[in-house]
């Protein structure tokens, strides 16, 4: 049964697109390429998941756009090295496939950690990042210092609280060794629990697709190093101390959850930028909302009256 979750036998669901794993940084990336012959689009997944989440989104964008989805360092089938979990290293990462690629620019598009990632790639390499797309995932920042331990009263139910978040995962990913423990062979508890808690509708994640991503971090090196993007918060915080603003296009596309946030931090770390609030849809917005996302992406990406530059 195991097999059916396999790369080999997921890309197969994905017409015109082939699965590989190449050697970058000294470490390994898996990817999955396919599309058009038009300008490259690159995509980077986020927490808990992998390449597959955006197969909602690459399918259609195959239409116009080579697309190449790439699990960034510690998901899925690329390496989990001990270090390197800092979101300047794993950008390097994602250029240095570029370069071995032969992609010289692309349009970049990050979801969750993803989007920390294509962040970061654009601040340090920006003469790569044409445009850059972030989808419920900035750069970390000093606001997480300022996150709660503990839910405001009456805040802290079901569903996620829009106007008070009570992300606990934040604080639990930072635990080292206890986490790959008690979640070996067990992540769909945690899995059920989080998409319930974040989506607006969770019916809308398959059982499919969740078993997908059990499959990969029921494993305690996937879990280790999933943890580790969120360990590293800390050195990525000091990074950006030292970044300017972003001078390419920037699109942010905000859940219900993430749009307040979205507000007040895209003016401070972008000088172009556009902001989409996708109302009534929850993190995992690919999912539940895939045609908004395609429309906004689709509709950003081949304006020709915006300035590139």
């Amino acid at each position: 049964m195991e097999q059916v979750y396999s790369d080999e036998q997921l890309i197969k669901h994905w017409p015109g697109f082939t699965s590989h794993v190449m050697e970058v940084n000294g470490t390994q990336l898996h990817f999955v390429d396919g599309g058009g012959e038009g300008q490259v689009l690159i995509c980077l997944p986020g927490w808990p998941q992998t390449w597959y989440s955006y197969r909602s989104v690459a399918l259609p964008l195959a239409d116009r756009f080579r697309v190449i989805v790439v699990d960034i360092r510690g998901m899925g089938s690329s390496a989990t090295p001990a270090s390197g979990y800092d979101k300047k290293t794993m950008a390097t990462d994602v250029y240095e496939l570029m370069r071995l690629l032969g992609i010289g620019r692309a349009y970049v598009m990050g979801h969750d950690i993803g989007g920390m990632v294509a962040c970061s790639l654009a601040h340090n390499y920006p003469e790569v990042v044409e445009r850059l797309i972030l989808a419920d995932g900035l750069h970390p920042n000093e606001g997480m210092m300022q996150m709660k331990l503990m839910p405001p009263p009456e805040t802290f139910g079901e569903k996620i609280d829009h106007q008070q978040p009570y992300t606990w995962w934040m604080s639990f990913n930072q635990v080292k060794e206890l986490p790959e423990k008690l979640l070996e062979g067990r992540y769909r508890y945690l899995l059920d629990w989080l998409f319930d808690y974040v989506m607006v509708d969770s019916s809308k994640m398959p059982d499919f697709d969740r078993e997908v991503y059990a499959y990969v971090y029921n494993q305690p090196a996937r879990i280790r190093a999933s943890n580790c993007w969120y360990q590293a918060f800390n050195q990525d915080i000091a990074d950006a101390r030292n970044y300017s603003k972003l001078r390419m296009p920037v699109l942010g596309i905000a859940s219900n959850v993430s749009y307040g946030f979205y507000q007040y931090t895209l003016t401070t770390i972008a000088e172009n930028y556009q902001l989409l609030n996708l109302e009534n849809t929850g993190h995992y917005m690919f999912e539940e909302n895939s045609s908004g996302v395609c429309e906004a992406i689709m509709a950003y990406l081949t304006n020709s009256n915006e300035d590139n530059d």
